[in-house]
């Protein structure tokens, strides 16, 4: 396929000139900044305890969703542990390092905790660096820590099978990186846009259409995103995971992304798109918010009950939501431990009704955690 009689929006003479119709956006982003501060008020209410727990779940969260959006699955316990090292959050056993996912929670971690300071081209590789620290992406060896080459040809993105492959989207050349690049770096640091959730909107679009690295490009664009998001807030704690809203609307997401790339320099579509993804997340911050309260009342009621370290954390793990359904053998996975301790621990808390067995049906015995009185 030829760019040249493509279009994209890269390709437009006044290119990257944005405009949207700020009267189109007012009443969605009015109601985004009332959500914000909502949220951030009945966050401040908690305590600095519960606030960390609630920061350590969506991040949680957050690092795990924009890795899937890109079909990559983490291990929850494993970026969990690793977020709760970098924060010193107490989380009891941790999982052992995992530098793949530790480079993915440096990246987020560094994009929201060091909200205030430049974005600068050596902290993007830095970035970038620390997604493929191997070097490769697969099996692909890439350039990490610097711009994409184009060795193999126009940077695409396509689907389909070989031979047969639909393209979706040609990025610049990487000729035009260095000062592409420059100008997004001057802009994102600048203070152009009156809105900083406008910003945040502007921000992943502008870098995930000039596609500037090997591979990685939907991550950092959502890191950068985050970092406008707590600029906009002032505050490093995340309380609602943006990443996690777009991967549940991922067909959209890539729909309206197309659809901008392949259009004017007039981007309101995509700013709408992009404010109700934000509100609905925003939104759905309620869900953190009961879990990390039911698990401060669930550990308060049972303050004065003897655990061992394996019950401490399994039932952790059924507090921030257990992936799928706790059974003897599971639990002597996730603890490390005998069936029979497995079964002796279930047991103990069966006994003291703390857990109950699952109505669900099943080749094997599943239990819940006992609903509050």
């Amino acid at each position: 396929m030829n760019s040249g009689d493509v279009g994209y929006i890269w390709q437009q003479p006044e290119w990257p000139r944005w405009r949207y119709d700020a009267s189109r956006l007012a009443r969605l982003l009015a109601q985004v900044h009332h959500a914000q501060g909502h949220l951030l008020g009945r966050m401040r209410d908690l305590g600095l305890g519960l606030q960390d727990q609630a920061t350590l779940q969506v991040l949680t969260q957050d690092v795990l969703k924009t890795s899937e959006i890109e079909g990559e699955r983490l291990n929850p316990e494993t970026v969990r542990s690793s977020i709760a090292r970098r924060l010193g959050i107490d989380v009891g056993a941790l999982a052992p390092a995992d530098r793949h996912v530790d480079g993915v929670v440096d990246l987020v971690l560094d994009a929201t905790g060091r909200f205030n300071q430049r974005l600068t081209k050596a902290r993007l590789f830095g970035w970038h660096a620390a997604l493929f620290p191997t070097g490769y992406s697969g099996l692909a060896r890439i350039h990490p820590g610097g711009w994409r080459e184009d060795a193999s040809g126009p940077m695409q993105v396509v689907s389909g099978p070989v031979g047969r492959q639909k393209v979706h989207y040609e990025a610049p050349p990487a000729r035009l990186l260095e000062a592409e690049m420059s100008a997004f770096l001057l802009w994102f640091d600048g203070r152009q846009e009156p809105d900083p959730v406008v910003k945040a909107g502007l921000a992943h679009l502008w870098l995930v259409t000039i596609h500037p690295f090997d591979d990685g490009n939907g991550r950092i664009a959502r890191a950068l995103g985050d970092m406008a998001l707590a600029r906009a807030e002032q505050s490093a704690q995340r309380f609602y995971s943006l990443s996690a809203q777009v991967q549940r609307e991922r067909k959209d997401y890539y729909e309206t992304l197309q659809r901008t790339q392949e259009g004017t320099l007039d981007v309101t579509d995509w700013l709408e798109w992009f404010l109700g993804c934000l509100l609905r997340a925003i939104q759905g911050a309620e869900v953190t918010l009961s879990a990390v309260l039911a698990k401060a009342r669930f550990w308060q009621r049972w303050a004065g009950s003897p655990f061992n370290d394996r019950q401490i954390k399994l039932l952790n793990r059924l507090l921030d939501g257990f992936d799928g359904k706790l059974t003897s053998s599971k639990w002597a996975a996730v603890a490390g431990c005998s069936p029979d301790s497995a079964l002796r621990d279930i047991n103990d808390l069966l006994d003291r009704g703390v857990l109950v067995k699952s109505e669900a049906g099943g080749r094997s015995t599943s239990y819940e955690l006992k609903a509050a009185g």
